[in-house]
């Protein structure tokens, strides 16, 4: 069963500095029948103005992901971690128990647009740890995996048995995805337009994929999206 979730039915707050869109319950949104999917506890699409940009703040007991879509993301955290990144680059913190950060748009015009995602880990109380890497180069036309429990085919690893890729497909580009028995999906368009077995999707739009064995995406237009293949 594939159930869409709409962009416009997404929680939505513009502070000025912050124009901010929440797939799941987050801050003052609150929203019963969407509060987590899985292990997939907040899915927020971000625009910061230049200059702008979450100072310092606290976190633990979560896995937090960061993916830049465009413009310039500069991060500094309790641990001594600085980066400034870039359209594709993939940043992880594990937060374990307990550190504080910031996320700062690294331009002082230019907006940055990215995708923040929380994933509750598999064991509480872990030892802090932060990572980054670039995905910008990523081939289209296949699904690749950023981060995982394992760490494998390059990805960032996470403390959860969650499987999370980021692709680009051309437009009637085709890739397909089998799941094992007793897993779900999470698919988050970004840009462009896809159908997922048959059901369209544009920017912004999400959708859960419960019960199936295969998942097939085509591009109706140049896409790029997000997915999560969780236990």
């Amino acid at each position: 069963m594939i159930t869409i979730r709409k962009a416009e039915d997404r929680g939505h707050a513009n502070h000025g500095w912050l124009d901010t869109h929440h797939t799941f319950s987050f801050a003052d949104y609150y929203d019963p029948e969407h509060t987590q999917f899985r292990a997939l506890r907040v899915l927020n699409e971000d625009r910061v103005t230049g200059g702008q940009g979450f100072g310092l703040h606290p976190h633990r007991d979560m896995e937090i992901i960061s993916y830049v879509v465009s413009g310039v993301l500069e991060h500094r955290d309790s641990m001594g971690s600085r980066a400034v990144m870039k359209a594709g680059d993939v940043q992880r913190i594990s937060a374990g128990t307990g550190i504080r950060h910031s996320e700062f748009n690294g331009s002082p015009v230019e907006p940055v647009h990215f995708l923040q995602i929380w994933i509750t880990p598999d064991r509480r109380g872990v030892q802090p740890d932060y990572a980054e890497k670039s995905f910008a180069g990523i081939e289209p036309g296949e699904l690749h995996l950023i981060a995982s429990k394992t760490g494998s085919a390059g990805s960032i690893p996470i403390h959860q048995d969650a499987d999370v890729y980021v692709a680009k497909l051309a437009a009637d580009g085709v890739v397909e995805r089998r799941f094992a028995p007793g897993r779900s999906g999470w698919l988050q368009v970004i840009e462009g337009r896809l159908t997922a077995n048959g059901e369209a999707l544009g920017p912004g739009d999400g959708a859960s994929i419960r019960g199936e064995e295969r998942l097939s995406l085509r591009a109706a237009r140049d896409a790029h999206f997000l997915f999560f293949d969780l236990n």
